[in-house]
């Protein structure tokens, strides 16, 4: 027996997504970021931190919304979408303009700081710090000194090669950012694919009082 259709199914628990946990993630390294290194008089700092506050914000927010429209839940999700895509060019902007390093995707230092699922500004921190000193697990990337013992080159990295930590933290925010523009570009297409399958509200609605009328449970 299959189990009868609600007028208004379940909906919000946007906290248990992972798109809204990472993306909060990036609002509360945005908020650092920005105020350790961006102009807190300037209009970017302004326009990061609403940015990744937008982000947060409309994913939970169509998350609630997806009770009674779908199409408003695809277009907050949509826009929360958006939003990060221009704080990831506000990033990349940052290390452009100051002529720092934008480490590419297969970077192993990006590759650990997502292994390592941080939770917290605070474990995202500890991760720049390990990089910085060049304790990462992964080795440090950079110049290559030569081991004094068996002249052979090592990775590890030298204090004049080791990256700045604007450089680490955009860098991190750039990495988490991917994590969490994946994770939305997934879940809109689930999301378009269930407003497709089921349809919206007015749909649901017909669905609903066709079987109350038949005297379906």
């Amino acid at each position: 027996m299959t189990e009868a259709e609600t007028l208004i199914p379940k909906h919000g628990g946007y906290r248990n997504l992972k798109s809204f946990q990472v993306a909060q993630l990036v609002y509360d390294v945005t908020v650092r970021f920005c105020d350790r290194y961006i102009d807190l008089r300037s209009r970017t700092h302004d326009q990061m931190v609403q940015a990744a506050r937008s982000g947060v914000q409309n994913i939970a927010e169509g998350s609630q919304a997806s009770g009674t429209s779908k199409k408003m839940e695809l277009k907050l999700t949509n826009v929360a979408r958006a939003s990060l895509e221009e704080l990831r060019l506000d990033y990349e902007d940052f290390l452009r303009q100051r002529e720092l390093e934008m480490w590419p995707r297969h970077d192993p230092r990006r590759q650990e700081l997502i292994d390592r699922r941080p939770a917290t500004a605070d474990d995202v921190a500890e991760w720049a710090r390990e990089v910085h000193e060049g304790k990462s697990g992964r080795g440090g990337q950079g110049g290559r000194s030569v081991s004094v013992e068996r002249g052979e080159p090592s990775t590890a990295s030298t204090p004049s090669t080791r990256p700045t930590y604007p450089e680490i933290a955009a860098n991190a925010a750039l990495t988490l950012l991917a994590v969490a523009t994946a994770l939305l570009d997934r879940q809109l297409a689930a999301q378009a694919a269930a407003f497709e399958k089921e349809g919206g509200f007015t749909e649901r609605l017909y669905r609903v009082r066709s079987a109350a009328r038949k005297g379906k449970p």
